[in-house]
């Protein structure tokens, strides 16, 4: 079995210490350690953290293969430091049977990037009418614990409920896309001072908050979890925090995106700029960076959203939704939240590791980092200033919005279950 000794890296951003993996397992953490044969990497100034964990990643296999796979985007994962991503479920065909989630899965386990969890979908064919089959996809190989309509609401209340009693009875969670259709009909922006001046048709942060209230009062009601995706205003954070004080168990995530970006970017009508949900104001943007500061917001999660050239290199009106983000996540979080003192590298391990694994139930992630864990674990580099080039990018996707802007921080290498995947900034 081969071994491999990470030597004075700072766990969780504390005091160097070295770390000696021996085959698929954390053998020991201490200072002054030394193995036989041992492979070493010098990781000093580095930061030590487990594998990451993205909840809501789009990986577009089935059916979007010119956008990216699995193989892609789990190489596009590992990049980003990531070990376990979560696959959401609008590929073609839906992933709304066992069979479809199965295929994500094994396709997941052939890639040995990273794990890959499928996300099943709530309703048949995301239409929102009938449910799906929850419980066929649960007890699949796959084993579904999340489901979700993602890029579409779940928007009849009695069909949601239905939903979140079914997955109450093994421990699943809702996730909830929070978009109420009729008061984004022809929607283009977020709704307020630059969509006015631009004359394009806006969002308004009520149609978002509106849903999440509906739903963690059904949540309440059922005595079920439901977990918000990509909440993005300053109204949803609140209605989120009343929740979580009640006792209801509501979980959310934000974007990297969302935690940088505001809507006056928009004023440039490139359509790398154009995300459902849309990017909202400066005032949202310091609101959600402080939720996730205080624990309001549990997590980070990138939303991935491949999409081919021609889908975005067009007018505005026109453009797909959505943005690429595996490979920027930590550097965007560093900048963020790690830079601005609102979280320190403690803070970003639950965050981006611990809390999503457990969101999730993802077994074997989100574990400390000690003896006898699974050596499933991210090594950054936070000097390191950069700008992005998505040439490089292991994506099969071009379309961020990072493009020649400097961020922080480089992932160095990624190990799965002590393998590694990435190596000095390289894949494996």
């Amino acid at each position: 079995m081969s071994k491999i000794l990470i030597r004075g890296a700072k766990v969780l951003g504390g005091e160097p210490q070295d770390v000696l993996i021996d085959g698929e397992t954390i053998a020991e953490v201490g200072t002054g350690l030394s193995a036989d044969g041992a492979t070493v990497v010098e990781a000093d100034g580095q930061i030590l953290l487990p594998g990451l964990v993205d909840l809501h990643t789009h990986l577009r296999e089935p059916g979007r293969e010119d956008s990216e796979t699995v193989l892609t985007g789990t190489r596009a994962a590992a990049s980003g430091g990531y070990t376990a991503v979560f696959a959401m479920a609008n590929t073609f065909p839906v992933a709304d049977t066992a069979g479809v989630v199965e295929q994500v899965y094994r396709l997941g386990k052939e890639s040995g990037y990273c794990d890959v969890q499928p996300i099943g979908a709530v309703t048949v064919g995301l239409e929102g009418k009938k449910l799906a089959e929850l419980g066929a996809m649960h007890e699949s190989a796959a084993g579904v614990t999340v489901f979700s309509d993602d890029g579409k609401c779940v928007d009849d209340a009695v069909i949601m409920r239905r939903a979140l009693e079914y997955v109450k009875a093994f421990g699943g969670v809702v996730a909830q896309h929070a978009q109420e259709p009729r008061l984004t009909e022809g929607a283009q922006m977020n709704e307020g001072v630059v969509s006015a001046e631009l004359g394009l048709g806006g969002w308004p942060a009520v149609a978002e908050e509106s849903i999440i209230a509906r739903d963690v009062l059904l949540a309440e009601h059922v005595g079920s979890r439901v977990h918000i995706c990509h909440l993005s205003t300053a109204g949803s954070v609140e209605i989120v925090r009343w929740a979580k004080s009640r006792g209801i168990d509501v979980t959310a995530e934000v974007t990297p995106h969302h935690l940088l970006l505001t809507d006056e970017l928009v004023r440039s009508y490139n359509p790398v700029y154009k995300v459902n949900p849309p990017l909202r104001t400066e005032r949202d943007v310091m609101a959600l960076r402080e939720a996730l500061a205080d624990g309001t917001i549990d997590i980070v999660a990138t939303d991935h959203a491949p999409h081919p050239h021609e889908d975005k290199d067009c007018e505005w009106a026109a453009a797909a939704m959505g943005m690429v983000g595996l490979e920027t996540a930590l550097s965007v979080v560093q900048q963020t939240m790690v830079e601005t003192g609102l979280l320190d590298w403690a803070g970003v391990a639950d965050r981006m590791s611990y809390a999503p694994a457990r969101i999730g139930q993802a077994t074997g992630h989100g574990r400390p980092v000690s003896a006898g864990e699974p050596a499933n674990l991210t090594l950054v580099d936070p000097a390191y200033r950069g700008a992005v080039d998505p040439a490089g990018f292991a994506s099969r996707s071009r379309n961020t919005p990072y493009e020649g802007r400097e961020l922080p921080g480089r992932v160095t290498h990624t190990f799965l279950r002590g393998r590694a995947t990435v190596v000095d900034g390289k894949l494996a």
